[in-house]
């Protein structure tokens, strides 16, 4: 079991302990306290401090809670902050201004306070006395250019002409306390003193870093927590550093950062945690692993020493894989023929992520030294993983199931092997059953993602925009069956068949029961104040809207349509079983 060292001490007793010797680590994010930050901690503070403005309502069994500190003791002895940057970073800010402006006051409580702020910022030799030229805390964050005026300012005291976040909190806590020492002369030194005496902040030693991320992920419920690339971060850094190329790698990671945080959006995790992630599935296949157990993250990439982080090409193709990705979600027609960019905007509806690791795993493979693809092979792979990937989210449903299948596949990319799915195609009959026999709910990914893939099966459909927003239309509207009660089969109102894609700024206008109406929406229309009401960019619904009405009739013959043409496609990409 994990051993954790914990004790309540106050700001004094934690900052000026003889062993206090903190570092921010390089895999920390740059500092992002602003003077709103700033200006709560000290209202929150003085409040405190002074009830109701009153020095005498203060009673010294006080205690204000700033929250837990969870650090480690790494390899030199120093005292890594996990949590608690923020906080620790600010409360120096705060007691380096206290003791600017009460450094050269002659009042022996003054004089009483200074000492025991020169304790806490700096280190000190055996009889107490400071050594300024040693700080109680550091930073190697690695991509925070500021932090060398972080600690220029907690050595000489001096924010003027700086122009880093560190510098502004600086002056504006030396700001509040030259107002706060003109207004309430008498109550000058009360201040620092409750503040390094009565304000509590728990130390949470870990004996590892590890531990001490756990632990914070368990606590920390207020600011962003250390992403899994955070730590990754630190380990690159490492090698390129030791490699003389700190500041290439710094330009790369924050250009990495930059790309990843305008193209991934994931549900969990961060934008950078996403990359680490699809090339986690690349390596994966080098590696010829098939289990359907993956591990995570972070498990994955420590291994044997994070020896994968301290490889040249790892980053290099992080970029380039980052770079790909860019250009499939602005459907740059530069790099993609329009049938390939046709196939992605149908895969982005997938009804699971597996896709994105798949097509990863396939471009990493495969890419020229132009990063470009085959075209040909390339619509071969992506039509067969639509049909595949498809076809298995509605006979096993989750996921999980798809595991088994696709890594195997991701095996056979890396080693030049055709993707076929050769032990798991499908039988034509027991696939149209399950189609039948399918609850195509707006709730479900796949109703969504048949509906696009049937989209692109009419010949005349224009490459859609992934800035178009699109919803679940019912063709024959709902409210009509309510009021009519004229399908002999109400199941037919969710029926595949009664769905279609539609924009949604058109699908909230379109939901007059009457067929006449939301054909006139599809179609688009001139308002009463000559207003141009866009049509749909779905052909299918352009082409329906000639139609005088839609009926049962029409539902039931569109979803045999639909679902021939679904099975014509998987025999098209060679899934299907022989017959033979």
């Amino acid at each position: 079991m994990s051993k954790l060292n914990i004790d309540q001490k106050n700001v004094m007793a934690l900052f000026s302990d003889k062993k206090a010797d903190f570092l921010i680590p390089d895999y920390q994010r740059p500092y992002a306290w602003t003077k709103k930050e700033c200006q709560t901690l000290w209202d929150d503070l003085f409040l405190f401090a002074f009830p109701d403005n009153d020095c005498n309502k203060f009673s010294t069994s006080n205690e204000y809670f700033l929250g837990p500190i969870v650090t480690f003791k790494n390899e030199e002895n120093k005292l890594e902050i996990i949590d608690g940057q923020q906080r620790l970073t600010t409360l120096m800010l705060l007691l380096r201004a206290f003791y600017e402006r009460y450094g050269n006051m002659k009042s022996e409580t003054a004089k009483k306070a200074v000492h025991q702020i020169e304790q806490c910022v700096w280190k000190t030799d055996e009889f107490g006395d400071p050594d300024k030229s040693q700080l109680k805390i550091t930073s190697e964050v690695a991509t925070d250019n500021d932090k060398e005026e972080f600690l220029s300012i907690l050595k000489d005291g001096n924010a003027e002409g700086k122009k880093s976040s560190y510098a502004a909190n600086y002056l504006f806590f030396q700001c509040k306390i030259k107002e706060f020492t003109d207004d309430y002369p008498d109550y000058f030194s009360y201040f620092p003193v409750r503040i390094l005496n009565n304000c509590i902040l728990p130390p949470i030693e870990a004996e590892s870093q590890d531990t001490a991320l756990r632990i914070f992920s368990t606590l920390n419920n207020r600011g962003k927590q250390l992403s899994d690339a955070d730590i990754f971060k630190a380990q690159f850094y490492k090698y390129y550093s030791n490699q003389g190329r700190k500041d290439d790698f710094i330009n790369k990671w924050k250009n990495l950062e930059i790309l990843c945080n305008d193209i991934f959006h994931p549900l969990q995790g961060t934008p950078m945690d996403e990359i680490f992630s699809r090339y986690m599935y690349f390596v994966r296949a080098k590696q010829g692993i098939k289990t359907s157990t993956t591990e995570a993250l972070r498990t994955f990439y420590e291994r044997d020493s994070y020896a994968l982080l301290k490889r040249e090409d790892t980053l290099e193709n992080m970029i380039d894989l980052a770079g790909f990705w860019r250009d499939v979600l602005s459907q740059d027609d530069e790099r993609f023929t329009d049938k390939i960019l046709r196939r992605l905007y149908i895969l982005n509806y997938a009804p699971n992520s597996m896709w994105t690791y798949f097509l990863s795993v396939y471009y990493l493979e495969n890419r020229d030294n132009e990063g470009m693809l085959d075209e040909d092979k390339l619509y071969q792979f992506l039509n067969r993983i639509i049909g595949f990937i498809w076809a298995y989210a509605i006979t096993n449903p989750g996921v999980n199931a798809l595991r088994t299948p696709v890594y195997a596949e991701m095996i056979n990319i890396v080693n030049h092997v055709d993707v076929e799915f050769k032990d798991f195609l499908f039988e034509e009959e027991k696939m149209k059953s399950a189609i039948l026999n399918h609850s195509f709910t707006n709730n479900r990914a796949i109703t969504k993602s048949m509906l696009t893939w049937w989209a692109y099966q009419n010949e005349h459909q224009e490459l859609l925009s992934f800035d178009s927003a699109f919803e679940i239309e019912h063709i024959f509207a709902k409210n009509r069956q309510d009021k009519e009660k004229s399908l002999k089969n109400p199941d037919n109102i969710e029926s595949l068949g009664n769905k279609a894609l539609l924009e949604k700024r058109i699908n909230i206008r379109a939901s007059d029961y009457r067929f006449c109406d939301k054909t006139k929406y599809y179609c688009g229309f001139e308002d009463a104040k000559g207003k141009k009401k866009e049509a749909t960019k779905v052909q299918e619904l352009l082409e329906l809207a000639k139609q005088d009405d839609f009926v049962e009739a029409d539902i039931e013959e569109r979803l045999s349509r639909i679902i021939a043409g679904f099975i014509q496609y998987l025999n098209d990409n060679g899934l299907l079983k022989s017959n033979s």
